[in-house]
């Protein structure tokens, strides 16, 4: 087991296949996109729309979600997959500073990143496992319900309860208009660290210059120097 501590957050990485990045924002602002933001935004949408070759990303990516009983298909399928596509079909989402500078840093790497509210996660204690037998949550206003079963996750401390994953996160501790305290996970096969390391400073950058962040700081385990 793998264990870091940053920006008063500590997470540990139990799964010996998957790489993170974690980026801890503290003291941030929500609120609109700057217009800054904004124009990363457009671009990196156009680009996606001519953008090939992205399978040697995807595809790995897939494997990594790939454990078990799980199957990244259909709905099961990485988060990072869905920007893709919908950004190719101009129905990109925007939502608040912090979710798009989420799915700005998601769709220019094609990982996976989730979003913990640590204000209503009501912890500082994390750990990234697979889920177990039985597990689930709410991942939506309407109340739908994703299996965790075998599904690369978040857990909160000191319950260990399971708040995000790479395809959908919890209703419990997504960022709602309060949102100051803000940590970024970001899902990777080992083999892309190099791309994990990039999309995790571009985070950083992010949370500093976007959302005007007290403090950042930011980490990748394994840490390979």
């Amino acid at each position: 087991m793998l264990k870091t501590a940053l920006g008063g957050v500590t997470v540990s990485l139990l799964p010996e296949d998957v790489a993170i990045g974690l980026v801890v924002g503290r003291g941030c602002t929500t609120g609109p996109a700057p217009a800054g933001l904004d124009a990363e935004l457009a671009a990196a949408i156009e680009a996606a729309k001519v953008r090939t070759g992205e399978t040697s990303i995807t595809q790995p990516v897939r494997d990594l979600l790939r454990f078990g009983s799980y199957k990244p298909t259909g709905r099961g399928k990485p988060a990072s997959e869905y920007l893709l596509k919908a950004a190719r079909q101009d129905k990109f989402p925007r939502i608040n500073n912090l979710v798009d500078l989420n799915n700005l840093v998601s769709l220019r790497s094609l990982l996976p990143i989730s979003l913990v509210d640590l204000g209503r996660a009501a912890t500082d204690v994390f750990a990234v496992r697979r889920g177990r037998p039985g597990e689930s949550y709410v991942f939506n206003a309407a109340g739908q319900e994703i299996g965790l079963q075998d599904l690369l996750l978040v857990a909160r401390g000191p319950q260990d309860e399971p708040c995000a994953n790479p395809v959908k996160d919890s209703m419990a501790t997504k960022l709602d208009d309060a949102a100051t305290d803000v940590m970024a996970v970001l899902y990777a096969p080992p083999s892309h660290i190099a791309d994990l390391r990039t999309a995790a400073a571009a985070f950083a950058d992010g949370f500093a210059e976007w959302a005007d962040a007290k403090s950042v700081a930011a980490a990748i385990l394994p840490d390979e120097g």
